[in-house]
């Protein structure tokens, strides 16, 4: 019989619906009943692509005897990290305390009263290289409660009093300068892998907001050390196993530190977050592989993420049917030279084989291979492999797919919205602007209340129950700015401002500036989460502070301003001590030290050739963080067109910074310098 997940709309809580467990989702009425039972809450927190959530639900959610010992001692509570980033955030500051790492599946133990106790990640169902069991940590935890309650509730509470005390270095209310930005650029030269590109060693990630500073660094200094480390690094993980060489999109992470063997799930965020990158990169050099790999990227987040609705679907798993009825990771990815054989007959197959580096002893398990690119293409002729990977692409599509995430998350949309409003406009893809401008309907459709509060997820076109997150408030914005600067459509920079009220309103501490990644008004947690280092995506606290630039840029509005100014205050403070975990501030830095500028274009309709001409133009400066309006004289749907004529009645474009401009002009190479200056 299905337990209380069957009525959550999470497609993570729903996988366990059908355990044994008697699950909870996360509530009041789930401690309510731990204080009514006097037992302690198990609190296990995952999310739907997680291969080791997947294992441990197999070994011991699905057990009979498990779940028996679970409904009698414990009241267990699951949650989906992606619904609840504010849960999951609290709850992992206080494992990462306890064991110096973290990780999901996230195993806690609470008191009725939602504080913790005992930690953990993943437990095995047997003793396994020094780790207990799950049932022996059980055990042991039933026993402390039972036997040394008072010691449980003062470790607690010290527990509690330990996370309230931490304290974050703010730096100053300033952005950073010259001087930060550079030390931030040492402090990533010292980490990178000049070998392999990327910084640091396995497992090795996409290092996307990081790439996202260098390259507007270089577009500021002309740092030629900059460029080269964005662009070495974007060719490493394209030619690498980490990048799809048959679909597009990209994997969450590389497993070694050459970008070989990836681990296999694929997420939105770092797919939407990647294709701008390469995007920018091409923009910065004119590289044939970044344009190629955007494009794929984009085609690949349309083609296999966007749902019925118009949005886009979280993530693939890692795991798919390897065709016998066993889930294995990589399983719809990986070749033999066997199957390729099957597919390309023997000549093509050993072209193919030389061409991705697939081979007899494989480069993951079981003498499969991962496809990458290990030879320079000029090696190879373009149409036999064109044609190689159209009838590989075929073939595979015949496998079982890895299941697909289909909740639809408002910051992810956001930075999927940029992505592709950017990259259509970047390479006349009207197509991909089309889903950019639908994903956007659907976040103000669905997401959206009267009031302009946003919810956090959707699915099936149905608005889940959590409020939404600092990060959704930003990156909807930063994706609905992108998308008033490419289409000139007004309504999107106000959706924007609506957006960013709250964030001054309900997210930032009226005294430091500080950002909170959860509402003033909202669920009081043990504490309220507050991190202002990127992850996996831009954290809030840096995501809001570009958007907040840029609305400034884009209004003129010194509120919004001085907000963006005094949350990079902790860049300030971080970026040249740990400038990995917080390039998402520093890209922002960058484009406050540039401006950021400001691009007016007028012209006598958006049709009009010199119009597009100088609006293409203007999207294409490299200029960091710059922002860029166009309409006709007079248009009241962006600030920066005010008071602005044409010249001469010929489109003109404007070129300012804080509001006050150049000499007009007319010339498209004009205006490419000005933005390159």
């Amino acid at each position: 019989m299905p337990n209380r997940l069957a009525h959550e709309t999470s497609p993570y809580l729903l996988q366990h619906a059908d355990n044994p467990v008697d699950w909870w989702p996360w509530s009041a009425e789930a401690f309510e009943e731990a204080r009514k039972r006097n037992v302690p809450v198990l609190l296990s927190i995952g999310y739907s692509s997680c291969h080791w959530c997947h294992v441990m639900a197999h070994e011991s959610f699905e057990d009979q005897q498990t779940a028996e010992y679970l409904n009698e001692h414990y009241v267990s509570v699951k949650v989906d990290r992606e619904e609840r980033p504010d849960v999951d955030a609290v709850y992992m500051e206080a494992v990462q305390a306890a064991t110096g790492h973290g990780g999901w599946p996230m195993t806690v133990f609470l008191t009725p009263e939602a504080e913790p106790f005992y930690f953990g990640t993943y437990f095995p169902p047997a003793p396994r290289q020094g780790m207990p069991s799950f049932r022996q940590v059980l055990e042991g935890v039933r026993q402390a409660w039972d036997e040394r309650r008072d010691e449980v509730t003062e470790v607690a509470g010290k527990i509690v009093r330990d996370l309230a005390g931490r304290e974050i270095s703010y730096g100053d209310d300033q952005a950073p300068g010259e001087q930060e930005l550079a030390q931030a650029l040492l402090a990533l030269t010292r980490e990178y892998d000049p070998q392999r590109g990327g910084f640091g060693g396995a497992p090795k990630f996409p290092p996307s907001m990081a790439l996202e500073f260098l390259l507007r660094h270089h577009a500021r200094t002309g740092a030629e050390g900059a460029l080269q480390m964005a662009r070495d690094t974007c060719e490493r993980m394209a030619r690498g196993g980490i990048y799809d060489q048959l679909g597009g999109g990209f994997a969450r992470y590389s497993v070694d530190r050459d970008w070989i063997v990836p681990h296999f799930e694929k997420m939105l965020y770092d797919n939407a977050l990647l294709c701008r990158v390469y995007a920018h990169l091409w923009r910065a050099t004119g590289s044939e592989l970044a344009r190629r790999v955007a494009l794929e990227t984009a085609d690949f987040m349309v083609r296999e993420l966007r749902t019925t609705e118009g949005g886009f679907a979280s993530a693939l798993d890692a795991d798919s049917d390897d065709g016998t009825g066993k889930h294995v990771e990589g399983a719809y990815y990986v070749w033999t030279p066997g199957q390729l054989r099957e597919v390309l007959g023997e000549q093509d197959a050993e072209l193919a084989a030389q061409y991705f580096g697939v081979t007899e002893e494989g480069t993951f398990e079981h003498g499969q291979s991962v496809l990458q690119l290990p030879q320079q293409d000029s090696l190879f002729d373009a149409g036999k492999i064109a044609s190689v990977r159209e009838r590989l692409l075929a073939k595979r599509a015949e496998r079982p797919a890895p299941g697909r995430d289909d909740k639809v998350v408002a910051a992810w949309n956001g930075l999927a919205i940029a992505a592709l409003a950017e990259t259509g406009a970047y390479f006349d893809r009207p197509d991909l602007v089309e889903a950019a401008v639908a994903a956007a309907d659907l976040l103000v459709r669905l997401h959206l209340d009267e009031q302009a509060r946003l919810t956090r997820t959707s699915k099936d076109g149905h608005a889940g129950a959590n409020a939404g997150v600092l990060e959704d408030y930003a990156d909807v914005a930063e994706g609905f700015l992108a998308l008033a600067s490419v289409t000139g459509e007004g309504v999107w920079l106000q959706f924007a401002g609506f957006l960013l009220d709250h964030v001054l309103v309900r997210f930032t501490d009226a005294e430091s500036g500080a950002l909170f990644d959860t509402a003033a008004d909202a669920e009081r947690l043990i504490r309220r989460p507050q991190d202002p280092t990127d992850n996996a995506a831009p954290s809030g606290w840096t995501a809001a502070a570009g958007a907040l630039l840029s609305y400034a840029a884009h209004t003129g509005s010194e509120p919004h301003r001085t907000a963006a100014r005094k949350a990079l205050g902790v860049v300030k403070a971080l970026g040249p001590r740990v400038p990995r975990f917080i390039g998402w501030g520093l890209a922002a830095a960058e484009a406050a030290l540039d401006g950021p500028r400001e691009v007016a274009i007028v012209g006598p309709s958006l049709d009009h050739e010199g119009t597009r001409a100088l609006h293409h133009t203007a999207l294409l400066g490299t200029a960091p963080g710059a922002v860029v309006a166009v309409g006709t004289p007079g248009s009241e749907e962006f600030p920066l067109l005010a008071d602005r004529p044409l010249v001469g009645g010929e489109p003109a474009a404007y070129v300012c910074r804080n509001f006050t401009c150049d000499v007009p002009t007319t010339e498209v190479d004009r205006l490419r310098a000005v933005l390159s200056d």
